[in-house]
């Protein structure tokens, strides 16, 4: 079992055995030897308290630092549909290794890889502060959107318990709010985000972008695995809460066939996911480097493609993720996702950049909170969708 799979049964909300957990597998370098014991932070770090080991956390150094400021603008020109961010964290035991935060890392005077996985910056006094700048006169109600950094609800939340305190003061600012995770800790919150929906637009996505579970594990070492994100998406439309589904990164080769994107929709489907959202892997640099040595040990023979696919750049090749959108447009229609957005239904000639800015629907406060089409929780409509959804032919691009 994965390390929080157990915060889905109802009952499992007790802290200290969430706190006993471990991950599936211990943190690999990309050379396939088992990573040695983290270093010490390069201090100092700003408003360190104490750093943190703990044997149920092995491998992880936890940094309580006390922050000045959570709420977070997000850079003018920025494409993203909001304005405000918060994370608790920085650093994430997911340990994924596509994880486009890897860079930031770097800012904090940790590396982008080992360090990424295991030197977790917790800001102990997160609801406090945030309590006091959503009392300022200045502040706007503007929508704060979690997640888009680090996840809230890694494995850290468990010992921490940072984010009830935090959606309970963006309720009661009457503060809309979303969250992003990977982490089935969030099946603990729901009584309470069910209440904050009572008081302002709530928006809830969840990352899952394959069903293939030694595939994730083997990419995303320290997430719950694809059965219980799926069950976590269930038990938050049972509970009437709309959750969108970012299906990001398509791996090239290894999660893009037919047979891997007809399985994820149609199980997103029947779970009950409100929206999806789908596109290529993205290799920003930090990233890169990490993903590209892991693809060298795992999958040599796919080394040579990554590196012609992606060629200098952080995309995939337009052809690449033309051939991607057609094959994602055809599976979400197969399985009732009609009219929904999508990173790859976004014109391709167009800046990449704006793909990314395209969230699922139920993903952001006040968007669509049902799908049409068979499989959806919350939903009386199983008559689908009426449109053809003949197979295009579309063979795999091989010219890279």
């Amino acid at each position: 079992m994965r390390w929080d799979a157990q915060a889905l049964n109802a009952q499992a909300v007790d802290a200290e055995a969430l706190n006993a957990e471990t991950p599936r597998t211990g943190t690999q370098a990309p050379d396939g030897q088992t990573a040695p014991l983290p270093a010490p932070a390069l201090l100092p770090l700003a408003g360190l308290v104490r750093s943190v080991t703990t044997p149920e956390f092995a491998g992880v150094t936890f940094h309580e630092v006390t922050a000045k400021s959570v709420l977070n603008k997000v850079a003018a020109g920025s494409r993203m549909p909001f304005e405000w961010t918060i994370n608790p964290y920085r650093g994430c035991s997911h340990a994924c290794v596509y994880c486009f935060a890897r860079k930031t890392h770097t800012y904090l005077d940790f590396d982008a890889g080992l360090d990424f996985d295991s030197q977790v910056v917790v800001k102990v006094n997160a609801a406090e502060v945030l309590r006091r700048e959503l009392a300022k006169p200045s502040w706007q109600r503007h929508q704060v959107a979690l997640g888009t950094n680090t996840d809230p609800y890694q494995r850290a939340e468990g010992r921490y318990q940072l984010m009830p305190g935090i959606i309970r003061a963006l309720a009661d600012s009457g503060t809309p709010l979303s969250i992003l995770t990977k982490g089935t800790l969030l099946a603990r919150d729901i009584p309470l985000l069910k209440h904050a929906a009572t008081q302002v637009p709530v928006g809830v996505g969840i990352s899952l972008a394959m069903t293939d579970e030694q595939l994730s594990e083997a990419v995303e070492p320290g997430t719950p695995g694809p059965r219980a994100r799926l069950k976590l998406i269930s038990r938050l439309r049972e509970a009437g809460l709309p959750c969108g589904v970012m299906a990001m990164p398509i791996l090239p080769w290894l999660s893009d066939s037919d047979e891997a994107l007809d399985s994820l929709f149609g199980s997103l489907a029947a779970a009950g996911a409100t929206g999806v959202s789908a596109g290529a892997l993205y290799l920003k640099p930090g990233t890169r480097e990490w993903f590209m040595q892991w693809i060298a040990r795992e999958h040599p023979q796919l080394a040579g493609k990554y590196r012609r696919l992606y060629g200098g750049g952080s995309y995939a090749s337009k052809e690449y993720r033309a051939w991607l959108a057609g094959r994602v447009r055809f599976f979400k229609a197969r399985h009732g996702f009609i009219g929904s957005t999508g990173f790859s239904h976004e014109d391709i000639d167009q800046d990449p950049r704006d793909e990314e800015a395209r969230y699922p629907a139920g993903s952001l406060p006040g968007s669509a909170r049902i799908r049409h089409g068979r499989g959806t929780a919350g939903s009386g409509d199983h008559s689908g969708t009426g449109e053809s959804a003949a197979e295009p032919v579309a063979a795999q691009p091989t010219l890279f």
